[in-house]
């Protein structure tokens, strides 16, 4: 995040929401650790998250530390409120209506996005005159997306080149934050370090072009995704994990100008997180920092829910809102294609 109002050029800095009587506040996690160590010097020789200032994510993962060592910083200050201040005057509290949210990521390595969700498979296929293949129900399948082209809240999206039919994906993305490699399905989601929302957006009319060629997808789907506005961690969703499920038991919800386009639930999902992280990491390694998208929730696309609510793509003034619950909201504006 930054601060609303901070000069252009400001560089992102990493914070974590605290929660108490009712409001969330958010503690700025570099002036913590800082305060952290001025009362307790022998900090920066027991734990490696005090021997340097926190910027951002990608520069913590890189440090070899998992997103889970953040909890030295904030844990304190869960423990005891009362530590960083008043919010009125704290120099480690900030207010969320004074923020900007980026992308939890800011240069993830890679983007394996998979097609977890029997429904909207099931759509597709329906749409092609055809049957979910045997395979898919065997294989958790996905490709590669484009990771130069990523967008965070509130950050414009715009049709491609040569298209006029721009969709959103309503998607969840794990971020993996250790290296892994063939890892087994059952433990597999322990290699996660958090969630968040990721909206896979697609152009329609060439991607329709292009899959008529069998492979891909290509270049109705590498233009722009979106993902943010938070990280979640996993012990923070654990008591809404149901029991067989493959997911949590979240609603999903996708929304244009206002008007509710699309709803899901997390749990649905036919594959786990685990499932197609062990697909993923077979014969290779997975690096931190990489993320792994859930594919579409059933409803969560204008391809399926188009003739029931808008009657039509995309187009530049609208506003698409993508909510998952706990994970917070991605807010997307639709613009005119900049010219070159």
């Amino acid at each position: 995040m930054r601060e609303r109002h901070a000069p252009a050029g400001t560089p992102w800095r990493m914070a974590a929401a605290l929660s108490g009587g009712g409001t969330t506040c958010w503690l700025d996690l570099e002036p913590a650790r800082r305060h952290l160590a001025a009362d307790d010097p022998r900090l920066a020789h027991s734990a490696a998250l005090f021997r340097r200032p926190i910027t951002t994510l990608d520069d913590v993962l890189a440090r070899g530390l998992r997103v889970a060592a953040l909890g030295a910083v904030v844990g304190p200050f869960v423990a005891d409120p009362g530590r960083a201040g008043d919010p009125q005057d704290s120099d480690l509290l900030l207010d969320a209506a004074g923020l900007v949210f980026g992308r939890p990521v800011l240069a993830p390595p890679s983007l394996r996005d998979f097609y977890a969700f029997e429904r909207h498979v099931a759509t597709a296929w329906a749409r092609r005159g055809g049957e979910i293949p045997e395979a898919w129900y065997r294989l958790p399948v996905f490709y590669f997306s484009n990771v130069s082209e990523l967008r965070g809240p509130g950050e414009p999206v715009w049709a491609p080149a040569g298209s006029s039919e721009l969709d959103y994906e309503l998607e969840v993305a794990g971020l993996v934050d250790t290296p892994a490699r063939d890892l087994d399905a059952a433990t597999a989601e322990q290699a996660i370090g958090g969630f968040t929302i990721l909206n896979d957006w697609s152009a329609r009319d060439l991607q329709r072009d292009e899959t008529t060629a069998r492979l891909g997808p290509a270049k109705g789907k590498d233009f722009a995704t979106s993902l943010g506005p938070w990280l979640v961690t996993p012990d923070e969703l654990a008591d809404v994990r149901r029991p067989g499920a493959s997911g949590y038991d979240l609603g999903m919800t996708a929304s244009v100008n206002g008007r509710e386009t699309s709803r899901g639930c997390w749990a649905d999902a036919h594959f786990s997180f685990g499932q197609m992280l062990a697909r993923a990491s077979a014969d290779v390694t997975l690096r931190p920092g990489e993320l792994v998208g859930s594919g579409t929730v059933g409803t969560g696309c204008l391809l399926e829910m188009r003739e029931a609510t808008l009657g039509r793509y995309l187009e530049p003034g609208d506003e698409v809102v993508l909510a998952i619950e706990r994970l917070g909201e991605l807010r997307s504006p639709i613009v005119r294609r900049p010219s070159s």
